[in-house]
């Protein structure tokens, strides 16, 4: 669910590709009117797998990694735009990957503790008696 949750978010991260696009068409064109169409075809298919996702993610762990936006964003302004990277991009976009990944390590150690104590509660409720009970009952 992982690998989805990030390539929904690479895909979503392109709609400012689209938007940029759209802005910079002649107001009303057909060209225009296409990239904003995409935007919003794009938003639409984002919004029904994020839904999906989150029934399955912790929401925290789904926003923390809606962060990787801004990486993809810097990546698209410099492969489509020709725009500029910097030192000071570059630490912002290491920054937020380490972010990312550190909530998600903690994340899922606290999800794998709360798996494991549902899996005790669970065995300690469907545990047979093995007639302990009757026993004492009987004497």
């Amino acid at each position: 669910m992982f690998v989805l949750l990030n390539i929904l978010l690479l895909i979503y991260s392109f709609t400012t590709v689209l938007s940029k696009f759209a802005a910079e068409a002649e107001a009303f064109s057909l060209s225009f009117f296409v990239y904003y169409g995409s935007v919003l075809g794009l938003l639409f298919i984002y919004a029904i797998v994020w839904q999906q996702i989150i029934k399955f993610l912790p929401l925290t762990t789904a926003y923390a990694n809606r962060a990787i936006v801004v990486v993809w964003g810097i990546i698209w302004g410099v492969v489509i735009f020709k725009e500029q990277i910097n030192a000071g991009k570059i630490a912002g976009a290491l920054l937020v990957i380490a972010g990312v990944i550190l909530f998600s390590v903690a994340d899922g150690k606290e999800q794998a503790q709360t798996a494991k104590e549902s899996v005790l509660e669970k065995k300690d409720i469907s545990e047979p008696d093995n007639g302990a009970g009757k026993q004492e009952e009987e004497e």
